[in-house]
């Protein structure tokens, strides 16, 4: 039984981290058109308890992504430069769009994983009641 507790945390977890995950990926949409703005990208990181793994996940730091932004050419923006260039985002709304559908997908997984388990457990404790 201890083993669907744990498979219900280990899902639990992998549903916060992509929570996490889609909240920046929203950010970045939301800031596709702001000058200036760099792309925030995070990892997952392995919780562990006392050195040992546990399967639990959680989302590392956030990083901004250091690729080069894009140049645009708009001499009447009030950030233009003498040639008439201004610098605009790094982000890419279909990359976005993608990296979103993959952690609504591997939420979506999470969650069926979590409801699956309680379903067993309340299997399991049905069984046991007879």
């Amino acid at each position: 039984m201890d083993g669907l507790h744990q498979s219900k945390g280990i899902s639990a977890s992998g549903m916060q981290a992509q929570s996490a995950r889609l909240r920046y990926i929203t950010e970045n949409i939301a800031n596709a058109d702001t000058p200036g703005y760099r792309r925030k990208v995070t990892t997952f990181q392995e919780v562990l308890d006392r050195g040992r793994e546990t399967g639990r996940v959680q989302s590392g730091p956030v990083e901004l992504d250091r690729s080069e932004l894009a140049r645009v050419y708009d001499p009447a923006h009030p950030l233009a430069n003498e040639d008439g260039y201004h610098d605009g985002s790094n982000v890419s709304l279909v990359v976005e769009i993608a990296d979103a559908r993959e952690a609504q997908r591997s939420y979506e997984a999470n969650l069926r994983m979590f409801d699956q388990a309680r379903k067993m457990r309340s299997s399991l404790f049905e069984l046991l009641r007879r």
